[in-house]
């Protein structure tokens, strides 16, 4: 099994290689893991609906490490993620992180999430932090409002709605990576 570090950093470097052969090679690559993902959990996500997904993520919490709460809303819930253990690896690193690296997640999760009849929205907050909030809920009218109040909303299947190839600029280390970096 690869470490999550070894991973993460794998998983930055493709993205950069297929986005340098188009955007279409990316967003084509994140529909396969999400054609994947869907084998695994669209199913689950239908039978038991809104409940199904998020006990998924309640796991998800603990096996990844993140620094997150679940907070139950009408018809759905949110995951706010403080810490993002996969973003903050990619930050971390002595590679320059994919700028669109936090979209592979709506990459996956939105084709499972269609599969499923659920809605899910994504505010990334920023590209350099690794924190984002993200709805799932059974509603279509508060996913859109949700879509309608997101600082930076990642939805990679929409025509232009991925920037141009930029960099991204870390925000300034928590305070245990400064000291990290310090000791180095």
């Amino acid at each position: 099994m690869i470490p999550s570090d070894h991973f993460v950093r794998f998983y930055n470097e493709v993205f950069k290689a297929l986005d340098a052969r188009g955007r279409r090679c990316l967003t084509d690559y994140w529909r396969e893991i999400g054609r994947l993902q869907k084998r695994e959990l669209a199913a689950r996500f239908r039978r038991g609906g809104v409940a199904a997904a998020r006990e998924y993520w309640q796991r998800i919490i603990r096996e990844e490490n993140c620094r997150a709460r679940i907070v139950k809303r009408p018809g759905g819930f949110e995951f706010r993620m403080r810490r993002c253990p996969s973003l903050s690896k990619a930050l971390d690193n002595d590679a320059t992180p994919f700028g669109l690296y936090c979209d592979h997640c709506m990459g996956w999760i939105e084709p499972v999430m269609k599969a499923a009849g659920l809605y899910a929205v994504m505010d990334m907050i920023s590209r350099g932090e690794a924190r984002c909030v993200f709805l799932v809920t059974e509603n279509a009218a508060a996913a859109q409002e949700a879509l309608k109040r997101a600082r930076l909303p990642s939805t990679p299947y929409r025509p232009d709605s991925l920037p141009p190839r930029q960099p991204v600029r870390a925000q300034p280390a928590s305070g245990r990576n400064r000291r990290q970096k310090r000791e180095r």
